[in-house]
């Protein structure tokens, strides 16, 4: 192993540990902590679900069964921008699948997928909480309220275009 390839296995097993020392010991903590991971990086690395299966003594197979389980957690990076639409009632019936296609159309990615620059993630979600502002968008952490299908391509220009001071 080279020296690179050392320290960066140190700093992994330090990472790993700081998501891990929480919850040690506590039941259900595997979860937990792949939330720790998550929030951390926007995805499970792959490296990192090693170094977990090795501390909290549990086999990998068993980590990647939670992963893949839940919807909430990416085994690959996401985009630079998550782009969210809400699926919830309101949101569904105020026009959110005419949003999710116009996405499709502009981005060229289904929902769960990143575009080939790696700009945009597109994922559904199952509500936002913003029933009232329905159709919901979100672009990280900025909401958009009673979102038009055309104005989809002037969103996310926002996150495209060189900011002007």
């Amino acid at each position: 192993m080279t020296a690179a390839e050392t320290a960066e296995l140190e700093k992994i097993r330090q990472e790993v540990d700081e998501m891990v020392k929480p919850w040690e010991g506590k039941p259900g903590n595997l979860i937990m902590v792949l939330h720790a991971i998550q929030n951390r990086y926007s995805y499970v690395p792959r490296k990192i679900s090693f170094e977990v299966a090795k501390r909290l003594d549990v086999p990998l197979a068993q980590i990647y069964e939670v992963i893949t389980f839940y919807n909430y957690f990416k085994l690959e990076a996401p985009g630079e921008h998550i782009v969210s639409v809400c699926m919830g009632t309101a949101c569904y019936l105020k026009g959110a699948p005419a949003l999710i296609q116009e996405l499709k159309n502009e981005l060229g990615v289904e929902p769960g997928q990143t575009t080939s620059d790696k700009k945009f993630y597109v994922q559904m979600v199952r509500c936002l909480g913003c029933c009232g502002l329905a159709p919901v968008l979100t672009v990280g952490h900025k909401v958009y309220s009673g979102v038009k299908p055309e104005q989809v391509r002037g969103i996310l220009a926002e996150y495209t275009q060189p900011q002007t001071n």
